[in-house]
């Protein structure tokens, strides 16, 4: 089962219908995520693979992604290894959440490390790194 670490920006969105939307948005970097994660290491992402990423059965991945692509952060295709197989991928809408996921993680490693000298900060986010590389193998 992998395990999944990361910060979200948990501050209100404007437009967003409250504590729903937020729960929304949150669901939708994470699925973000675990697909981006599936296609760095040069798999196919798939309704199982978010499954697995995000440690969910498959009926709750299929809502999650069902709700990723009708907002407009992924795509379903045809695999290109196996034409029955649907494969999701990125928008460029998915690419800007993915994006904005990652300056707020930053923002917040810089924030929770202030204090810190280089070096440590340095030595921590390698260690982060590592253990989130670990986890999606």
């Amino acid at each position: 089962m992998a395990v999944r670490v990361a910060y979200v920006d948990a501050t209100p969105t404007p437009g967003a219908p409250g504590p729903d939307g937020e729960l929304r948005r949150v669901q939708h970097i994470q699925v973000v995520e675990a697909v981006a994660a599936a296609l760095r290491t040069g798999d196919e992402a798939t309704v199982t693979t978010v499954a697995e990423q995000l440690g969910l059965d498959h009926s709750g991945a299929s809502r999650m992604v069902r709700d990723a692509i009708a907002a407009g952060h992924l795509a379903r295709l045809d695999s290109t290894h196996d034409r029955r197989r649907v494969v999701l991928q990125l928008t460029s809408d998915g690419n800007n959440l993915l994006t904005a996921s990652h300056d707020w993680q930053r923002h917040c490693f810089d924030q929770l490390t202030a204090t810190w000298s280089e070096p440590d900060r340095h030595r921590f986010a390698g260690y982060l790194q590592r253990l989130a590389d670990e986890t999606i193998r």
